[in-house]
């Protein structure tokens, strides 16, 4: 089958980090043999290049096209208009992907099916490109996007409308799932596929080189807390948690906003020697960093279904991580590690103490991580994908 994959959620040659999940799953999903694509990841329009213009200064340096582990993948600009962005952001982005999907198609390349990842708003413009060009549309619901977006009144209305027409709906967890039907969505059309790990890239070996690398001191407990540096991601209540485990050491791994703030909160606890920060890493840097610490922290207040839980335990690395949305389905296993019985500073002290206190097997905690291979999922979405294209042949199955 031919796909045309759609988000602003995706890696390019200056952010590859960058929404690197959708790009990790789609990867899977052609290896398989059974399916192709072309990627659209539209980037906000900005008229200057630079790193002092910040995640705006990046988008400006992408390149239009490049191509990424044998993918094609198009850039195009859209305008996001300061102050109303949020209500005008779906019909901007509607605009650009359906000029670029024409241009696509005049190439050649005549997709069978759009596959669009975060509801909003590319799920939203997904769907209005999709009824412009009479095909089937699939959303994939990951977050934010669920769980926070649609507490503002249009957004909401209009992912209700995009759940509405969309041929069906993806989550990344059951809780999502949860939470799209609790909003208006049919739940016959959402299936739950939640995310892999790439076995064979996050692995436990070499630990002690990894220590090494990294300039671990011996003998000192150390934990890691991954992801972009802005508050949902509660770095700021591991900083804390510090204060009451005096022994322990923390690196902290990305960039963000917060970063200032982070590193005057850590000086005024008095832990500034026991935190460091790494900055933005490639997966197969992360993968040192997993493997060298003795736990991962994710202190978040919303997760879809967090990579960084899954990559931590491939290494070997149990976990601490905050008891919201789908982590709980993560981190379901005491070889996996300890949810928190609180998202505060105390919090993550009191999982961290219970890590220490009940040491976790390195080699159960791999064989814990190994039960989310991207098999299951791969699958999952080819059935689903040849049920709507085989329902668009055959109007009479559409509602079978």
């Amino acid at each position: 089958m031919k796909l045309l994959t759609f988000s602003t959620l995706y890696p390019s040659a200056v952010m590859p980090s960058h929404g690197i999940f959708v790009e990790t799953r789609l990867r899977h999903l052609i290896a398989s043999g059974q399916a192709e694509s072309r990627v659209i990841a539209p980037v906000p329009w900005f008229p200057l290049k630079g790193e002092r213009f910040g995640e705006y200064g990046k988008f400006a340096a992408t390149p239009a096209r490049e191509s990424r582990h044998g993918l094609d993948i198009t850039h195009p600009r859209f305008v996001r208009l300061p102050k109303v962005g949020m209500s005008s952001a779906p019909y901007m982005l509607a605009w650009t992907f359906l000029r670029a999907a024409r241009r696509l198609q005049a190439t050649g390349y005549d997709f069978d099916l759009i596959d669009a990842h975060y509801f909003y708003p590319d799920g939203v413009a997904a769907v209005m490109v999709a009824k412009a060009l009479n095909k089937p549309v699939v959303i994939t619901a990951r977050g934010t996007d669920i769980n926070l977006i649609p507490q503002h009144a249009f957004p909401r209305k209009l992912i209700l409308r995009a759940a509405d027409q969309a041929d069906a709906m993806i989550t990344v967890c059951e809780a999502l799932k949860d939470e799209l039907v609790v909003l208006g969505a049919d739940s016959a059309k959402v299936t739950a596929l939640r995310n892999g790990v790439d076995l064979t890239l996050f692995h436990p070996a070499g630990r002690d080189e990894a220590r090494a690398t990294l300039g671990l001191a011996a003998g000192r407990f150390t934990l890691a807390s991954v992801g972009h540096l802005i508050e949902r991601k509660g770095h700021e209540l591991v900083i804390g948690a510090l204060a009451e485990l005096p022994d322990v050491d923390l690196l902290i791994a990305g960039t963000g906003p917060e970063e200032g703030a982070l590193r005057r909160l850590a000086e005024s606890l008095g832990v500034t020697s026991r935190v460091r920060f790494l900055g933005a890493l490639p997966q197969a840097r992360l993968r040192a960093v997993y493997a060298g610490v003795d736990a991962l922290v994710l202190a978040s207040s919303r997760e879809g279904w967090a990579n960084v839980l899954l990559e931590a335990m491939a290494c070997g690395t149990p976990v601490a991580a905050s008891n919201v949305w789908g982590t709980p389905e993560v981190v379901a296993s005491p070889e996996a590690g300890e949810l928190m019985p609180g998202r505060t500073a105390s919090g993550v002290a009191e999982a961290v103490r219970r890590l220490r206190a009940s040491p976790r097997d390195r080699a159960a905690t791999r064989r814990y991580a190994e039960r989310f291979s991207w098999d299951a999922t791969t699958q999952g979405q080819l059935d689903l994908f040849h049920r709507i294209l085989t329902a668009r042949r055959s109007p009479e199955l559409r509602h079978a």
